[in-house]
């Protein structure tokens, strides 16, 4: 069997499962330059601001002339054809070269904006023309650490500095606009970046009530998980109820908000005329916002009481099988706990797999090219500005120049990076998903060594969690990592399809994206297929030790032949413990919008000033589902167990003396509907 030891010391795709050599991180490590994300780049390739270099005390960026980033060059090369320097601060002043140059303390000021090698016994003339210092400096003000022209608007009129026009340094009057177009080209991929800037400073200024309401999502999942074990039956009743009565309240103040704002000024413009804000705030002014939220809450209410009429009798029976897999959580109650150990062990995960990822993605080189303002054959040529000046291409274009335009290369390690791009993804996804798999493995097995004990819990082993955790490490690593490398393999697949679904949305061939709709469907019923396999595979492997093929086959037939308990069932249990999950979120969500909307007058002083209010929201709602669904997929794990376990015990025993069932008396009376008689399965309780 497949072996990931070697494998699982890198976790994050360092080494092959063969334990080969190493592929992927050294060179990722070696060539890799995260600086190039956080410090912008001046013309000569050099960094802006990074500590040990000349630049050290000059961490912003400040363009000679920010009007030539009006110039299609920016969309095409991400680039303005323009020299770029490092400075340590940005203009604050209207000033030309030609104004400055008679004027030595102005000139003093000036050489701050001009490159290192600049002359100043040179003539203005020859200064501008050699682009040794910009033709003129302009107010501005830093963003992403890159000097744009301080623009405001007073009464609607567009103003840089109180002017409405400026001298461009070459005796003409230029207005203001024209610097408004160049910052908005140049601008084009900062916009993203100051978005995140702005959801950055509202994680610092709220992180610990972020963090106060997670602590409360995990002590409400405890507390629920914990009343579960004894209060199994009056729980789930609790939960449907306060389910429904917490949807019923979205309901009715979706409905209070859509009446409030009628007849109020703009709120009637639809989404669409509306289009796309990052600030959503804007949205809760839309009465079809809350007309929205009010539909969806009130289909989604209908949809739970529908299911719950029509599975009214099915719950009786999962309460019962629910109160079962209480008393074994009961004896094992370490295994509520044990998805931290699964959550640190994907967080290294994904910790490895983001470092190597963004190392590959900076291990490029400085590519340079030819701009010029006039025609020239040379234009966007690769070029080396140590020989540019004594190259034909400054005889032919004179005023052509070298400057950095990207991050690229053109050896064989740089023409593979989006390979060793992809084969860093496909690893995560299998080490993913073997870390997942062992935490399944694992408590299968304790719950199991639970269900299989004649005398519960005397015949248990002592430790039954760290048991079964030894036991998957040592006997099973290869069964749990060919099933997670099937399933690493179908999410490449889908990974795939979606890039090439986001590359053909400007195709005008429909067959090509009807035939992508259908594989994209296709592979996500696959996905699903798979994992609930693997699931129910790894709990075998749990019972008899057998190989992961040998496994999935048998848990396969296995349910088929008790296709109808399944239904009822188990996934009667798993709609429960969605409720769960959604009363726990919903509860926390809502607390969490009252607070940050400043709506609870107790401590509406005490709730953070905020761009966005929705991302803290947002983050603690997503914290809560991830750390409900891990104290729930402890019981769910637990059911999944106690219902195959007893598949087997039907199949393999049939109450006799000779070969007793080796349920509980309670789970028999429910799941048998009284064909099995109680002192059978009280003979094998002893």
């Amino acid at each position: 069997m497949l072996r990931v030891l070697p494998l699982w010391k890198g976790c994050g795709g360092c080494s092959d499962p063969a334990g080969s050599n190493p592929t992927l991180c050294p060179p990722a490590w070696t060539h890799g330059d995260p600086r190039k994300v956080i410090h912008p780049t001046d013309s000569r390739g050099q960094f802006c601001g990074q500590q040990g270099t000349p630049n050290e005390k000059k961490p912003f960026l400040f363009y000679f002339d920010i009007v030539k980033c009006a110039s299609p060059l920016v969309l095409l090369e991400f680039q303005c054809p323009t020299t770029q320097i490092c400075v340590s601060k940005c203009p604050d002043r209207y000033l030309t070269y030609l104004t400055a140059h008679g004027v030595p303390a102005e000139l003093g000021y000036y050489r701050n904006f001009c490159v290192p090698t600049f002359d100043p016994r040179k003539g203005p003339i020859e200064v501008l023309k050699d682009r040794e210092c910009p033709a003129m400096l302009i107010p501005s003000t830093p963003l992403a650490r890159r000097c744009f022209p301080a623009i405001q608007a007073k009464k609607g009129v567009i103003m840089v500095g109180n002017e409405t026009t400026y001298d461009d340094g070459r005796g003409h009057r230029r207005n203001v606009t024209e610097l408004l177009e160049g910052a908005k080209k140049a601008n084009v991929v900062l916009e993203t970046r100051q978005l995140a800037m702005k959801i950055f400073e509202d994680y610092t200024v709220s992180w610990y009530w972020i963090i106060i309401g997670l602590v409360i999502a995990m002590v409400a999942s405890l507390i629920f998980i914990v009343l579960l074990r004894f209060l199994a039956g009056i729980m789930v009743w609790v939960m449907i109820v306060m389910v429904i009565l917490v949807l019923g309240y979205g309901i009715f103040h979706c409905y209070m908000e859509y009446a409030k704002l009628k007849g109020e000024a703009g709120s009637d413009v639809s989404l669409a005329d509306l289009g796309f804000q990052t600030d959503l705030r804007v949205y809760l002014h839309l009465r079809q916002t809350w007309l929205a939220f009010l539909i969806i809450l009130c289909v989604v209410e209908l949809v739970i009481v529908l299911l719950l009429i029509f599975l009214r009798k099915r719950i009786l029976i999962a309460i019962a099988l629910i109160k079962e897999a209480s008393r074994a959580v009961g004896h094992v109650m370490s295994s509520l706990l044990f998805p931290l150990c699964t959550f640190f062990l994907l967080c290294l995960c994904i910790a490895y797999w983001a470092s190597t990822a963004v190392f590959l993605s900076t291990s490029n080189e400085a590519v340079y090219k030819v701009f010029n303002e006039s025609t020239c054959p040379f234009s966007g040529q690769t070029c080396r500005p140590e020989t540019f000046n004594t190259s034909n291409v400054t005889k032919l274009c004179p005023d052509a120049q070298c400057l950095f335009a990207f991050y690229g290369g053109e050896t064989a390690y740089h023409k593979y990076l989006i390979v060793l791009q992809f084969f860093n993804v496909f690893m995560f996804f299998w080490l993913a998903n073997f870390v997942i798999a062992l935490g399944q493995v694992t408590l299968a097995g304790a719950f199991a060594s639970y269900y299989w004990a004649f005398k519960k819990p005397d015949d248990m082993p002592a430790f039954p969690l760290f048991s079964a955790f030894g036991r998957a490490l040592r006997y099973h690593t290869g069964s749990l990592a060919f099933g997670a490398l099937v399933l690493a393999i179908v999410q490449v697949i889908r990974v795939t399809l979606e890039y090439l679904d986001h590359r053909l949305k400007a195709a005008e061939n429909k067959f090509a994206k009807f035939l992508l709709s259908c594989l994209k469907c296709c592979f996500w019923c696959l996905e699903k297929f798979i994992k609930f396999l693997n699931r129910n595979a790894y709990i075998m492997i749990a019972i008899y030790g057998t190989n992961f093929c040998t496994s999935a086959r048998n848990a396969f037939f296995l349910l088929m032949r008790n296709i109808i308990r399944v239904a009822v069932l188990d996934k009667v249990t798993d709609f429960l413990f969605f409720l769960g999950k959604l009363l726990i979120v919903g509860s926390v969500g809502i607390l969490a919008f009252f607070f940050f909307t400043q709506r609870i007058k107790l401590v509406q002083d005490t709730a953070p000033p905020l761009n966005y209010y929705w991302v803290p929201i947002l983050t603690v709602i997503v914290g809560s589902y991830l750390i409900a669904h891990g104290f729930f997929s402890v019981y769910g794990m637990c059911v999944d167990t106690l219902f195959l376990c007893f598949c087997e015990d039907l199949e393999r025993n049939d109450g006799s003396p000779e070969r007793p069932y080796y349920m509980s008396p309670e789970l028999s009376e429910i799941l048998l509907k009284g064909h099995l008689e109680p002192s059978k399965s009280a003979e094998s309780q002893g």
